[in-house]
């Protein structure tokens, strides 16, 4: 197939072709002609599979087959994690539209709000941003978007993973009702399910791989380490010359910078980005990863979405993420636009169960790399786990069989009808007097049922034995309440133990 299959307009085509592709990706091929149809649309693809193309292009197709009045509004709302994705998905609709006349700009947070301001007020057709810093500006009533016809939540499950869920619909209750809805993400949680049957109305699913599987074109590998020698094994493999451009994915941001200086100080070329740095110096830091003057990135997970840098032969997983759906995120950026690559991953010993975490989640193990001078002293698995084979069916005997199988432990035990017929010895001795029953019961004293004149022992039943007389309460009939009662009389129970005294 080609673009030009697609019905797509000559000054898109010719800006595809401006940028060298030839021929559109799956997800593109599939996700271009419903949404030039206007149909809602849930994209399910990994990372770099030309998910920003597929929405891109038949956005700003709809949006040029309608005329603008006098002043451009606001009719795409591209909403993104990141302020890289954010960047990248708004140069990406410069590139796409720069024959077409329309206008995109883009907001996100860390930097001042008066240029994003001054673009708005120009008038801009496509909006790209942050949930975070598109709410503070629509507070301020500096972002109207009662014109919003198409709205784009690219990357769904990592603003969901950073908590910007209750923004998206803070956002999303602004919007006009009556629009087109557009959701991409790599994974889908439950709760972005319950947000697409929310929003989006009859909308076309597309899924080009597996949800959640790894990118099949990546090699990957694990080293099992201690923790205090990562730093070691990492200088050790950046002497390496065929990593000519790699990307260190680290937990924390101070972890990011303490292994940018140690590539520093041991001679590699390596600058640290996280979410402490200025935007500027995240910018410089990109642009000289992307330049080639950069040879090693150190990064959190801020950075496993949006950065589409071509030319990643390695990345690195310095520590291994706590959430498995970040693993698949982070291989990602390698193997872009047909490319092979490999994954590396430290784990030490706190760090099995997210290892065995990934592999449930990819549904594959990772080659574990054995001969380097690091090895953890704790044993890593085994290579081949041995599979326990089943047992073998064994055909169930007749039930009116009482023969016994003869066994190699235990000898045939033939069955003797007559053995129920023999007594033990201990009944043997009971019935001849010579052992004592084990129990007797107790002889009645009085058979008649009464007692005998004269007699203290009350009347009872032959069978039935009286209970014993309960111990005198001491209020109740005792030395200390007897002086209370009347001679010769004695009180019943439901009066009380004094008499009320009357007032006279």
């Amino acid at each position: 197939m080609r673009f030009e299959d697609l019905h797509l307009q000559p000054a898109l085509l010719r800006a595809v072709q401006a940028e060298g592709y030839l021929a559109p990706t799956p997800i593109q091929a599939k996700a271009i002609p419903h949404l030039l149809a206007g149909r809602d649309l849930v994209g399910l693809a990994q990372t770099g599979t030309g998910k920003t193309a597929a929405f891109a292009l038949p956005v700003l197709q709809r949006l040029g087959e309608v005329a603008q009045g006098p002043r451009r509004k606001i009719r795409c709302l591209v909403l993104t994690p990141t302020r890289e994705l954010a960047a990248q998905v708004g140069q990406s609709f410069s590139t796409y539209g720069r024959h077409t006349g329309l206008r995109a700009t883009v907001i996100f947070g860390g930097v001042g709000q008066s240029a994003q301001v001054s673009a708005l007020r120009q008038g801009v057709d496509v909006l790209v941003a942050t949930p975070g810093r598109l709410l503070d500006l629509m507070n301020q009533k500096l972002v109207p978007l009662e014109a919003v016809e198409i709205l784009v939540l690219d990357e769904a499950d990592r603003m969901l993973d950073m908590g910007f869920i209750n923004d998206v619909r803070k956002v999303i209750a602004r919007l006009p009702q009556k629009r087109q809805t557009l959701l991409f993400s790599a994974t889908m949680p439950d709760d972005i399910q319950k947000l697409v049957d929310s929003i989006l109305i009859d909308p076309v699913q597309v899924a080009v791989n597996p949800v959640s599987s790894t990118v099949d074109r990546v090699e990957q590998s694990v080293y099992f380490v201690e923790k205090n020698d990562k730093r070691s094994l990492l200088i050790d493999l950046a002497r390496d010359p065929s990593i000519s451009r790699a990307l260190v994915f680290t937990r924390t941001k101070h972890g990011a910078n303490r292994v940018a200086e140690s590539l520093d100080k041991a001679g590699v070329v390596a600058e640290a980005i996280h979410g402490n740095k200025s935007q500027g110096a995240r910018e410089r830091a990109l642009s000289n990863f992307r330049g080639g003057s950069t040879r090693f990135l150190v990064a959190t997970d801020i950075a496993a979405r949006g950065i589409d840098i071509e030319g990643i032969t390695h990345v690195i997983n310095y520590d291994l993420p706590n959430v498995p759906e970040s693993y698949v995120h982070r291989i990602g950026r390698t193997a872009r636009a047909g490319a092979s690559g490999i994954a590396l991953s430290f784990c030490d010993a706190d760090e099995r169960d997210y290892l065995a975490a990934i592999e449930r989640l990819t549904r594959r193990k990772v080659e574990v790399v054995r001969e380097h001078g690091y090895a953890s002293k704790v044993a890593p698995p085994p290579a081949e786990p041995a599979i326990k084979q089943p047992a073998p069916h064994r055909p169930s005997e007749p039930k009116g069989n009482r023969e016994l199988r003869a066994r190699p432990h235990r000898k045939p035990v033939p069955s003797n009808p007559s053995r129920r017929e023999q007594t033990s010895p201990s009944r043997q001795a009971r019935e001849q007097g010579q052992q004592k029953p084990l129990w007797k019961k107790p002889s009645n004293p009085h058979p008649t049922g009464r007692p005998a004149a004269g007699s203290d022992s009350p009347r009872q039943h032959p069978d039935r034995q009286m209970p014993s007389p309960k111990r005198a309460h001491p209020g109740r009939g005792s030395p200390q309440t007897q002086k209370t009662q009347e001679p010769g009389r004695q009180r019943w129970p439901h009066e009380p133990r004094h008499a009320p005294r009357h007032g006279g």
